[in-house]
C-alpha cells in the first residue's frame, strides 16, 4: 500500500511544475467550494421564506460570471494572470460576508451578493481554465482532471461532514445563545483563511500570461458552434445541479447536518472510482463515461419526480454525486480538445474561446433558473422542485449526440490517435 502511494506520488511529481501547482491550488480552493455551494443556500433558506430566492442567488451569481470574463481579458493585457486568479478566490470571502450583513434577505440584497459571488467566480475560472489548457495536453487531460475531480470529491466528504456537524451542533447546544447564524459567520472566516493560503500557493507557479491579442468575436468555426450547443446544454442543468439537492434536502429531509451526511456518504463513494477513472481511463473512454454521468442523472431526477419524499431526495443526491464528476472528468477535456483545434484552424488567441464558451454556459444557466423561478413564483416551490428538475435533466441528456457529432471531427480523430500512441508511454499503475 505506502510502495503504491509512493508510486502515484512519483507519477504526480513527473508532470510539470505548473500543472502541479494549479492541481495543489486547486485542492484548497476545493475546501471553499462545498461550503459557498452548499451552505449558502442552506443559510437562505433558513433566513427567508422564499425557496426561490436561492436560485435568484445562483442566477445573479450566473450573470456576474461572463462580464467577469470578459474583464479578464482586458485586463491580461496589464495585469500578471497569476494575481487575478488570486482575486478571484479572495472575492469568495467577501461575497460570503456581504450575504451575512444584509439584515433581511430580499431579491436585491440576495442578488447583490450572488453578482459578487459571480465576480469572483468569474476571475477564478477564467484564469483557471487558460493554465488548465496552457500547462496540460490531450494526453494528460484525463489525469489532470481525474485528480482535479478527486480533489472536490474528496473534498465534499470532509467538508460538507464537518461545517454540516458543526452548524448543527450549535443549534442543539445552544452556542452564541443558540444563533446558528454566528455558525455561518465563523465558516465565512474560515473561507477567507483558505483562499489566502490557496492565493499565495498560486504564484509558486511561474505561469505566463496569453499572447496579447483580441478575444471578442462573433463567427466561429462549425466545430466551435457544437461546442457552444454542449455549453448550452450543460448550462441548462448546472443551475438545478448546484442548488436542487440543498433545496430538497433542506424542504423533505431535515437541515444542515442532514445535508452534509448525506453529501458526505455519497461523496466517499465515488472519490477512489474517480481517482481510477483520471488515472486509466484514456481519451477513447470519454464519451463512454458521458453518457454514464448523463444517464444518472436522469434516473436520479427520475426517483425525485417519482417519490418526491425523504428517500427520493436521498436517492436523487446520490445520483447526481456520481453523475457530475463524471459529466466533468468527459466534458471538460472535450471543451479543451476543441478549443486546441480551433485555435489552431483559426489562428486566434485561446482566451477568445474561453470566454466565448462562457457565453454559452450563460445562454444555458439562464434558461434553467429562469424556468425554476417562474415555476416557483407562478405555479408552485413542489412543482419547481419536482417534475422540472426531470425535465432539464432529460433535456441535458442531448449533450450525448453533440458530444458524439464532435468527436467525429477528423482533426478530433487525429488528435485522440496521437494521444494514445503517446499513452502508451505513461507508467502502468
Amino acid at each position: 500500500m505506502i510502495k503504491q502511494i509512493q508510486k502515484e506520488l512519483a507519477f504526480f511529481g513527473s508532470h510539470p511544475l505548473g500543472m502541479r501547482v494549479l492541481l495543489l491550488t486547486n485542492l484548497i480552493y476545493a475546501l471553499v467550494l462545498p461550503i459557498i455551494e452548499l451552505f449558502i443556500g442552506a443559510y437562505i433558506m433558513r433566513n427567508s421564506s422564499d425557496v426561490s430566492l436561492v436560485v435568484v442567488f445562483q442566477l445573479a451569481l450566473y450573470t456576474g460570471i461572463p462580464l467577469t470574463f470578459m474583464i479578464n481579458g482586458f485586463l491580461l493585457n496589464r495585469i500578471h494572470i497569476s494575481w487575478l486568479y488570486s482575486f478571484g478566490m479572495l472575492l469568495s470571502g467577501i461575497s460570503m460576508t456581504a450575504m451575512m450583513m444584509l439584515e433581511r434577505l430580499d431579491t436585491f440584497g440576495v442578488a447583490v451578493a450572488g453578482l459578487i459571488m459571480g465576480l469572483s467566480y468569474g476571475f477564478f475560472w477564467a484564469n483557471r481554465d487558460y493554465l488548465a489548457l496552457d500547462t496540460t495536453t490531450d494526453k494528460t487531460r484525463n489525469y489532470y482532471y481525474g485528480i482535479e475531480t478527486f480533489f472536490y470529491t474528496l473534498t465534499f466528504i470532509i467538508v460538507p461532514f464537518l461545517a454540516g456537524a458543526f452548524i448543527a451542533t450549535t443549534q442543539e447546544q445552544g452556542w452564541f445563545n443558540g444563533n446558528v447564524n454566528y455558525a455561518y459567520y465563523i465558516l465565512t472566516g474560515v473561507v477567507f483563511g483558505l483562499t489566502v493560503i490557496a492565493s499565495i500557493l498560486v504564484h509558486q507557479g511561474k505561469f505566463e500570461n496569453p499572447k496579447k491579442a483580441p478575444f471578442l468575436f462573433f463567427r466561429f468555426d462549425k466545430l466551435w458552434r457544437k461546442m457552444l450547443q454542449l455549453s448550452a446544454l450543460k448550462g441548462v442543468a448546472q443551475g438545478y445541479i448546484v442548488t436542487a439537492p440543498v433545496m430538497l434536502i433542506m424542504k423533505l429531509v431535515g437541515e444542515e447536518g442532514e445535508l452534509g451526511i448525506i453529501q458526505s456518504v455519497g461523496s466517499l463513494l465515488s472519490a477512489i472510482l474517480l481517482y481510477l477513472l483520471g488515472r486509466l481511463a484514456k481519451p477513447k473512454h470519454r464519451l463512454g463515461i458521458f453518457l454514464f454521468g448523463l444517464s444518472l442523472f436522469v434516473l436520479g431526477a427520475s426517483f425525485n419526480a417519482a417519490l418526491y419524499s425523504s428517500w427520493g431526495v436521498i436517492l436523487f443526491v446520490l445520483c447526481l454525486i456520481f453523475a457530475r464528476p463524471l459529466l466533468d472528468i468527459a466534458y471538460f477535456p472535450i471543451q479543451l480538445g476543441v478549443i486546441d483545434i480551433v485555435a489552431a484552424r483559426e489562428k486566434r488567441n485561446e482566451f477568445a474561446y474561453i470566454f466565448n464558451h462562457e457565453l454559452g454556459l450563460y445562454a444555458g444557466r439562464l434558461f434553467g433558473c429562469g424556468l425554476f423561478i417562474i415555476l416557483a413564483r407562478t405555479i408552485s416551490d413542489e412543482i419547481a422542485l419536482r417534475y422540472a428538475l426531470l425535465v432539464i435533466a432529460l433535456i441535458q441528456f442531448l449533450s450525448y449526440f453533440v458530444a458524439k457529432s464532435i468527436l467525429r471531427d477528423p482533426d478530433w480523430d487525429k488528435q485522440s490517435a496521437e494521444s494514445e500512441e503517446e499513452s502508451l508511454l505513461k507508467e502502468p499503475i
